[in-house]
């Protein structure tokens, strides 16, 4: 028997990649697109952020990791709760009410808005069935409903949770260097940092992991590479809270 959907109860998804060649944080993107049925005009042409009603028989996690598993094919990946949005207004722009009287949505829906962390190169947009695209988070497209105010939220929090959680490895390759780490700071904080300091207080981090290779490909002089340790992580992290309570 197929679940039934409740229809004042969204959840919509923010997804964060990381551009490693530009440099980049991006946000994946599903492409909005209506026409008349009896002129040919287009009504509605944009793009917004992928998320479902809620089944009855699922939990908010389970219709968050349902959607990214549609739009993306993963799962099991770092996701966040991490705001409601319930504003009155926040459906009633002209183009959005023609697209919810198109789907049969509800007018008034409460959305719960979740974050992913995923690597860029893990998702393969060329066979997507929903025309998703990568676009830089401070260069946003237009963008239907209030997703570009739930984008932002999300970027904020972003922001907050990396400097006191090494979550920013969710966005790197498996084998990274210290510059590509760097990099990725910048990026997220849109900040300039201290290159010698940064690197020092790194490579002393007992949860990165010195390897014994070094970049391949590149026309400068290769750099160090290293990973990320998640269990060395925990078991500092583990030892810590003991000790302060």
């Amino acid at each position: 028997m197929k679940s039934k959907k409740i229809k004042n109860i969204s959840v919509d998804c923010v997804v964060f990649g990381y551009n490693t060649i530009e440099k980049t944080l991006n946000v994946l993107l599903i492409k909005r697109y209506l026409e008349s049925e009896t002129t040919s005009e287009v009504l509605v042409d944009d793009y917004v952020l992928t998320g479902y009603h809620i089944n009855e028989d699922e939990t908010l996690d389970d219709t968050a990791s349902r959607a990214l598993k549609e739009l993306t094919g993963l799962s099991s990946l770092y996701k966040k709760q991490f705001k409601a949005f319930g504003s009155p207004d926040r459906l009633l722009n002209d183009k959005d009410q023609i697209w919810i009287k198109n789907e049969g949505f509800n007018t008034r829906t409460v959305t719960i808005a979740y974050y992913f962390l995923i690597k860029t190169e893990a998702v393969n947009l060329h066979e997507n069935k929903y025309n998703a695209k990568w676009f830089p988070v401070n260069d946003l497209p237009e963008l239907g409903f209030d997703h570009e105010a739930i984008i932002l939220e999300a970027y904020e929090d972003l922001k907050i949770k990396c400097l006191s959680e090494p979550i920013i490895f969710e966005l790197l390759p498996h084998k990274f260097t210290i510059n590509d780490v760097q990099d990725l700071y910048q990026s997220i904080l849109g900040i300039e940092i201290d290159n010698r300091n940064f690197r020092r207080k790194l490579i002393h981090k007992k949860y990165i992991i010195p390897l014994d290779e070094k970049q391949v490909g590149v026309s400068k002089k290769p750099a160090q590479l290293y990973m990320f340790s998640k269990d060395v992580y925990d078991k500092m992290f583990e030892k810590n809270y003991l000790i302060s309570i």
